[in-house]
């Protein structure tokens, strides 16, 4: 049965809902080496590049109430995460944006928390876009209006990510009590509408099913810039009330990158060094992903702790698993 699925996806034929399904339920291990040599073998085709995004976290004061199950980012909430509270000065900012525009890291993300109408991430855009040549991604979710969105747009953002996490609205509201997923829809219907790439991703491991997935993937076909979707596995914060929630296997992720990847060919798929572990970074590259993030480069001004865990890549050990694996690096 997979070796007729893949035979549909070497041929670029449209799978059937119970195909991808199939591909979701493999457990076989040469089945899954199998789905990961022809997601990577099409990645390859369109574009066998890989591109490398850092980042800069504006702010962790988070003013959505009641926060994020999960979450270990915002103040107070895991004494591994950003535990005390900041906001970047703009001066910090461009110290930062200038360390990763001098290394070979061509794109960089500006996110924070929510509470500011995307003002922070429009200053952030300013900042960056006028002072180097990096492409820059803000993200700060459903924190933006239209005017925001316009205002990055004016400062020539080139993507604009708001991740839906789960499209099971019951799941949805259970972990993030705080917000509500149509606020998240529309924004990423604003962004299109503007114009700018979108990127929306999918957390997996929340407890979601496989066709709570191939919904979410299926769903993200409507926008009609998307450019981008991040795969990031659940990893449980200390302290969190989502800490003893068991996190999202290797497994699973490659699985959902490589799917991901035979559904939309020719989009940029990102995987957060955080989220898969700095350690596993090769497997994201073998199942299809072409974008890795949170990257950081030797001589980054501040302490870096990664959203969805604290650990993070660093550019040398990225560079070095790159050469490894014979795969061309994105310059900027």
């Amino acid at each position: 049965m997979i070796d007729k699925i893949l035979k549909k996806v070497h041929r670029r034929e449209d799978l059937t809902r119970e195909e991808i399904l199939e591909l979701f339920k493999i457990e076989d291990e040469k089945e899954l080496e199998k789905l990961m040599n022809v997601a990577s073998y099409i990645r390859d085709c369109e574009n066998n590049q890989i591109k490398l995004t850092s980042t800069i976290h504006m702010t962790n004061i988070c003013k959505v109430k009641p926060k994020c199950k999960y979450c270990g980012f915002a103040t107070k909430t895991s004494s591994e995460g950003y535990y005390h509270g900041f906001y970047k000065k703009d001066s910090e900012i461009l110290e930062a944006a200038k360390c990763v525009a001098d290394s070979e890291i061509p794109r960089i993300s500006c996110s924070g928390a929510h509470g500011y109408d995307g003002k922070h991430a429009v200053v952030a855009t300013k900042i960056v876009k006028e002072n180097t040549p990096l492409e820059l991604l803000v993200n700060v979710g459903s924190d933006l209006n239209r005017e925001a969105i316009k205002d990055l747009a004016r400062y020539n953002v080139d993507t604009v990510c708001c991740n839906l996490e789960t499209v099971n609205e019951e799941l949805f509201n259970e972990v993030k009590p705080g917000e509500k997923l149509q606020d998240r829809v529309e924004i990423c219907e604003m962004i299109c509408e503007e114009g700018i790439e979108l990127s929306s991703g999918l957390l997996i491991g929340l407890g979601e099913s496989y066709e709570d997935r191939i919904d979410h993937l299926l769903f993200l076909k409507k926008f009609n810039t998307l450019g981008e979707i991040p795969i990031m596995g659940f990893n449980p914060y200390k302290d969190t009330p989502m800490e003893n929630h068991p996190p999202c296997s290797i497994r699973e992720q490659m699985k959902t990158i490589a799917i991901t990847r035979i559904l939309f060919p020719k989009i940029r798929i990102t995987v957060p060094t955080p989220t898969i572990g700095p350690e596993n970074v090769e497997y994201s590259l073998k199942a299809g992903a072409n974008n890795l993030a949170t990257v950081i480069p030797k001589n980054y001004p501040t302490d870096v702790k990664g959203v969805g865990s604290p650990t993070y890549g660093n550019l040398e050990d990225v560079l070095n698993i790159l050469n490894k694996l014979g795969l061309k690096l994105e310059c900027n």
